[in-house]
């Protein structure tokens, strides 16, 4: 299992908005020299719910390059069918583990938890 500190790395883009390879470099360097034990890339920044598929793969890929410590690589997303793939992609570029997310609540599942709690009130003098 993995233990200490594990930033979730910001990704950095060029001004024509491109991933930038040398300032995620300089990142993964940066947070190495503080004394990290892992980087989380594509994690829970933000920016990883943005990126295209191929800039999230190469956003990992460049990680994997060229870090010293482990990578656990953020593969989580919404859509099922690309979580399997960014989690695929990942395990294939030699990643050591992956974050994965909830999915979001939808309506659907609101509207569900709605309608068991009108049950519940309706049955229980506690609500």
């Amino acid at each position: 299992m993995f233990e200490g500190a594990m930033p979730a790395l910001i990704t950095p883009f060029t001004k024509d908005d491109r991933i930038d390879r040398e300032g995620l470099q300089r990142n993964i360097a940066f947070v190495e020299e503080g004394g990290v034990t892992g980087i989380v890339p594509c994690g829970t920044t933000g920016e990883s719910a943005t990126l295209s598929a191929l800039e999230h793969e190469e956003v990992i890929d460049i990680a994997v390059e060229c870090s010293k410590v482990p990578v656990i690589a953020g593969t989580g997303s919404n859509n099922t069918g690309e979580a399997l793939q960014f989690t695929k992609h990942a395990a294939d570029a030699g990643v050591d583990g992956v974050l994965l997310i909830s999915p979001i609540i939808t309506n659907q599942i609101l509207r569900a938890c709605l309608r068991i709690s009108r049950k519940l009130q309706r049955q229980s003098r506690f609500l």
